[in-house]
């Protein structure tokens, strides 16, 4: 029964999604239909970047990039902007998640070997920003960028043209935020990790940096999707087993639930009207103001079966990752990592969190407006 509702807690998008689609399942019956709702482009795409990210990450790719970053500055100040700037632009090509994982946990060891755990809160809290905003330039940032981009059809020029000018003013606000908020001081980093790489390993990070490429050429729709899942999948497969069992496999099931639960609701006239007219009225508002109540990745799946402007959900879900704790489940893994910090403060943590996360998502929605 622990066991149940550890699950629960962990994984309550998955629980919400798959209850949905089997009230759904009760109205309109399971038939052939059924395969039609599911967007596999999407789900093969996400797998086969979830395997490449967890191989690299795995072999310590993405921290020794940062150790080496790091070890350059010698101001509490640089480093930090360091720290920050290699979630905001990590994120792009990594995912908001991975970024989070690989360097929280490594900016709460730099922090600390450089007599500096009072920052802790405030570094944490603007690297989250960082990687949820810098993951909104390209397609390959975030879950629901990589399906919308999917459904789209845009090209992959054009969507990073739609979310330019939001990334170019996130990154000038996150600089000023560490500038006024972390004052410099001079700092000297003597702990350093040594990576001594066996020819395996080295044989590994290429093949990764070729799953990745292959990911992208999927991504641009140079290289068919199944194609592009099946090197991937039989690489990983042949020369590293393991990293088979790293993906998150709740959020594909996530996705797979959510589709299914969407593609009923179409199917029935009075639900599917009230909800296109409720989406319609605002494609950005209310992608924006779902993401704050079940975060942006279901947001753009729900409002995406409602309405044909899918560029403005890939800006409202996008700036919907702001807000609260649970805008971007992205969020929630720098929560976490913060909170197993002996002598943590969650409280003070969720003020600072919520009010930058406030400024952050107005002046956004300010551009979006003046645009």
């Amino acid at each position: 029964m622990d066991a149940v509702k550890r699950f629960i807690r962990n994984e309550i998008v998955l629980c919400v999604a798959f209850v949905l689609a089997v009230i759904s399942a009760f109205v309109i019956h399971p038939d052939k239909s059924y395969f039609a709702y599911i967007d596999y482009r999407t789900l093969s795409i996400l797998l086969a970047l979830m395997i490449t990210m967890a191989g690299l990450q795995r072999l310590h790719v993405f921290r020794q990039i940062g150790e080496l970053l790091v070890a350059k500055m010698s101001s509490i100040r640089g480093v930090t902007l360091i720290l920050i700037a290699l979630c905001f632009f990590s994120a792009m090509f990594i995912t908001n998640d991975v970024a989070l994982l690989t360097f929280v946990p490594f900016s709460i060891v730099t922090l600390s070997i450089s007599g500096r755990k009072d920052l802790y809160i405030i570094v944490i809290v603007l690297e989250t920003i960082a990687a949820n905003l810098g993951s909104m330039l390209t397609p390959l940032g975030n879950p629901q960028n990589l399906y919308l981009y999917s459904i789209a059809g845009m090209s992959l020029g054009a969507f990073i043209k739609l979310m330019l000018p939001y990334s170019v003013v996130a990154l000038a606000m996150l600089v000023i935020a560490t500038v006024i908020r972390v004052k410099s001081a001079p700092v000297v980093l003597t702990e350093k990790s040594v990576y001594e790489r066996k020819s395996r390993d080295k044989k590994l990070i290429a093949m990764y940096v070729f799953t990745f490429l292959v990911s992208i050429l999927v991504v641009a729709r140079v290289l068919d999707y199944r194609i592009g899942l099946l090197i991937v999948a039989l690489l990983a497969f042949i020369f590293d087993r393991r990293v088979l069992r790293k993906p998150d496999y709740s959020l594909l099931f996530t996705f797979i639930f959510l589709f299914i639960f969407i593609g009923n609701i179409k199917r029935i006239p009075e639900l599917s009207g009230a909800l296109s007219q409720l989406v319609k009225v605002n494609e950005v508002g209310v992608s924006i103001g779902l993401s704050q109540v079940i975060s942006n990745v279901p947001a753009a799946i729900l409002c995406s079966g409602f309405t044909d402007q899918i560029d403005k959900l890939i800006i409202g879900t996008n700036l919907g990752g702001l807000g609260t704790l649970i805008a971007s489940m992205a969020s929630l893994i720098s929560f976490k990592q913060y909170s197993y910090i002996d002598g943590s403060d969650s409280k003070k943590y969720m003020i600072v969190f919520t009010a930058f996360n406030i400024i952050f998502l107005a002046v956004m929605c300010a551009l979006y407006l003046l645009m």
